[in-house]
């Protein structure tokens, strides 16, 4: 018996499109839109220091790649370091697959050979790669030569880091998609006391949108300093 395909929003969060990133270099969201439509072939590496958005323009693409009917897939290394191989194996098949922290595979032998023999058949069968790590290939510990300089002939993209004007810009959006009435001043409140942590700062924001429905009140600082 066939598995039901889970609808779109539940394989990939829909805060997370091509659409809602905030802050990309000049270019960059168009290219991985034609990427998703099979327009282009480029394989990307992302680079950028955690909470620049490379797991959510990984995500968004495969999205987008699923939307335009291509089958696509996700994979977070760091819930497969140390079995690479296995689950490189199971993506077979995929036209669009988004290898997510390659950071964490760095150093290590066989999942990086893993890697390397993964890249070359994607390559050979016409499926398009897209990489995320904090560094460019050249500024990772690999062990393998050969797979850097498999990774180093990608389309390489670098993201800057955030600014708290960026922080703000994606609370702000964040906050209007859920169609959340949060003010100026009490962003720049959870900034102050609630660290600078995207990931962090957006998971608060789901929690103070549950309390501000709950207690029917908008999100203003006096709220925050209520419930923080």
């Amino acid at each position: 018996m066939s598995v039901p395909q889970l609808p779109l929003a539940l394989r990939y969060p829909p805060d997370q499109r091509l659409e809602t990133y905030v802050g990309a270099p000049e270019g960059v969201i168009a290219q991985l839109r034609a990427i998703a439509i099979g327009a282009r072939a480029d394989w990307i590496f992302l680079a950028g220091p955690a909470g620049s958005g490379k797991t959510h323009l990984a995500l968004s693409l495969c999205a987008a790649a699923e939307q335009a009917g291509r089958r696509a897939a996700y994979l977070p290394l760091v819930a497969a370091a140390g079995r690479l191989r296995e689950a490189l194996e199971s993506l077979e098949g995929h036209e669009v697959i988004a290898l997510d922290g390659l950071d964490v595979i760095a150093g290590q032998r066989e999942d990086e050979v893993a890697l390397f023999d993964f890249h070359n058949r994607a390559r050979a069968a016409g499926v398009v790669l897209l990489y995320t790590a904090r560094a460019m290939p050249d500024g990772l510990p690999l062990g393998l030569p050969d797979l850097r300089s498999r990774l180093s002939q990608c389309v390489r993209i670098g993201l800057p880091a955030l600014d708290d004007a960026g922080r703000t810009a994606v609370l702000r959006e964040r906050a209007q998609r859920r169609g959340l009435v949060i003010d100026d001043a009490a962003i720049e409140w959870l900034l102050t006391h609630s660290g600078r942590d995207l990931a962090g700062l957006v998971a608060l924001l789901d929690r103070l949108d549950r309390e501000s429905l709950a207690a029917k009140r908008r999100i203003t600082v006096p709220f925050l300093r209520s419930v923080l």
